[in-house]
């Protein structure tokens, strides 16, 4: 399974989330920045299996707390082609 990680220290805002996402994964210039486009990606517009990791993450971020949930909600609805994990950052 491909592991890609996003690491949090260097991503401050969601539009620095979409932008590093659309690069690793490929996806269109016309690929929109907002929760709806992430999902579609996700379950259907990238190559699975994968495995995502948030490194250096706060969960209690109210910038990040919808991306969070997509993915939780990602991971479920995919049933074991797509992984997620978020490790916190304990600075």
């Amino acid at each position: 399974m491909r592991s890609v990680v996003f690491d949090f220290a260097d991503i401050r805002s969601m539009p620095d989330f979409y932008l590093q996402f659309a690069d690793i994964f490929l996806l269109p210039d016309w690929f929109g920045n907002n929760l709806d486009a992430l999902w579609d990606a996700l379950t259907v517009g990238i190559r699975l299996p994968v495995q995502i990791v948030f490194t250096h993450f706060d969960r209690q971020s109210m910038d990040f707390v919808s991306l969070y949930n997509l993915f939780e909600e990602a991971e479920q609805e995919l049933d074991g082609l797509l992984s997620f994990n978020s490790l916190e950052d304990k600075a």
